[in-house]
């Protein structure tokens, strides 16, 4: 038998919403287990934690084989927002928070929420430019740090 998990760090590097919630999802299930779980949001992943576009997080209807849709169709102007906004129904239907509430949700439990120093000098973006829950803008090797004597996750 194996031992338990301790600690998870995930890294968030989509930033749609068929990237993003599922390492929300597995982030707030290892802290509701006891789990320590640190998130690393890297390229596009950012826009998880950006003031100005968490709330406007889409989802991916070009190339995305999960949706069952020709990528002709997916590509047609208001078609990734209508999808999103079905997506964003069926998810309030089943109580699912919003991205920024489970941000609060996870930050609450004592996760850690960390941006890609690398990425954040790439796009232009400064500590200001995020959501208060993030502790810190780290470099690739802090995260090893970081993650050490855990599983590491990348979505």
């Amino acid at each position: 038998m194996s031992d338990p998990i301790q600690k998870v760090s995930i890294i968030v590097s989509k930033g749609s919403l068929d990237g993003v919630y599922p390492a929300l999802i597995m982030a707030n299930g290892a802290r509701a287990e006891g789990i320590e779980a640190n998130l690393f949001f890297t390229f596009f992943g950012l826009d998880v934690i950006h003031v100005g576009r968490n709330e406007h997080i889409k989802i991916s209807t070009v190339g995305n084989p999960g949706l069952h849709m020709p990528t002709m169709l997916g590509g047609i102007p208001g078609v990734s927002s209508l999808t999103t906004h079905m997506m964003e129904r069926k998810m309030e239907h089943l109580d699912i928070p919003s991205i920024p509430e489970f941000i609060e949700m996870i930050s609450d439990t004592g996760a850690g929420l960390y941006a890609c120093k690398a990425s954040v000098d790439l796009f232009g973006l400064t500590q200001s430019d995020l959501v208060p829950q993030v502790q810190g803008i780290i470099t690739v090797g802090e995260f090893y740090e970081k993650a050490a004597g855990g599983q590491i996750i990348f979505t």
